[in-house]
């Protein structure tokens, strides 16, 4: 017997994420876009899937992901309207056998589509799983302090990396893979998908520079986050940066708090 979609796991979890990351001021009016990976139990618990919609052309090389099945936030729609109205502002998509199409299973009932960032999560989907085979969401948001803090710091992998480890301890322990920076460039294209996924072979998180920020993990939470420590760091890297710093985390101290949790850290960034 097919169950109530709206009452599934994945799709309360969604909307209860999405409101957070509005009601946080993430994700302004239409700003910011999830996906994450379902598998066929949990389609076919709640869809028929051989029921499509209809098919909506990706515009890019899908193949990678062929057959896998994505509940995705919609273009144009805000994520404060995602808990109130999800079959509008979230669908459910399979990618076709030959990667060009996604067919729609669920969702987008007034005739909407998937995100015009698709083709970056896609790509980022792809290259996290090759490390991690755990891995199920790609979230993207415009978290303030964070996009502040790309326009007063090198956007440059390893100083900003270091300067959100040094502003307080959690940062290393959450994100000792460090975080892939990108400059500015033209969203939604397949360049800027390339680009993203290139690092996510190495990083969870990818900020995009003046822009926003990726974040990848097993669930919704840990997405979620893994953003929400970024973005706390940055903000008080925003708060204390213009005063003269008089302590900091230095690098041997770093070192031990990685090392006393058997982390596998970026040694790399460390001065020593």
């Amino acid at each position: 017997m097919i169950k109530d979609i709206l009452k599934s796991k994945f799709v309360v979890e969604i909307c209860e994420t999405a409101t957070n990351m509005y009601r946080l001021g993430w994700d302004e009016r239409n700003g910011g876009n999830i996906s994450c990976l379902l598998t066929e139990d949990e389609v076919c618990e709640y869809l028929s899937p051989e029921k499509v919609l209809r098919c909506i052309p990706l515009g890019f090389d899908g193949s990678a992901l062929s057959g896998k099945a994505l509940l995705v936030t919609g273009t144009g729609k805000y994520f404060k309207n995602i808990a109130s109205d999800p079959e509008t502002n979230l669908g459910i998509i399979r990618i076709s056998d030959d990667g060009n199409n996604a067919e729609v299973l669920w969702g987008f009932k007034d005739g909407g589509r998937f995100t015009s960032e698709l083709p970056t999560h896609i790509m980022t989907h792809v290259a996290r799983l090759k490390v991690d085979p755990y891995h199920r969401v790609v979230m993207h948001s415009h978290p303030t302090n964070t996009l502040a803090m790309t326009r007063v710091h090198p956007l440059e992998a390893r100083e900003f990396t270091r300067s959100l480890w040094q502003t307080c301890s959690e940062c290393i322990m959450v994100f000792p893979d460090g975080i892939g920076v990108l400059p500015w460039m033209v969203c939604g294209t397949n360049e800027i998908g390339v680009a993203t996924a290139d690092l996510m072979n190495e990083h969870r998180l990818v900020i995009w520079g003046i822009h926003g920020i990726y974040g990848t993990g097993n669930s919704l939470d840990e997405a979620f986050g893994l953003i929400e420590t970024v973005e706390k760091a940055a903000q008080l890297y925003m708060l204390t940066a213009h005063l003269p710093i008089l302590n900091t985390i230095t690098d041997d101290e770093l070192k031990a708090l990685a090392e006393s949790l058997s982390l596998d850290y970026r040694k790399d960034y460390l001065n020593i």
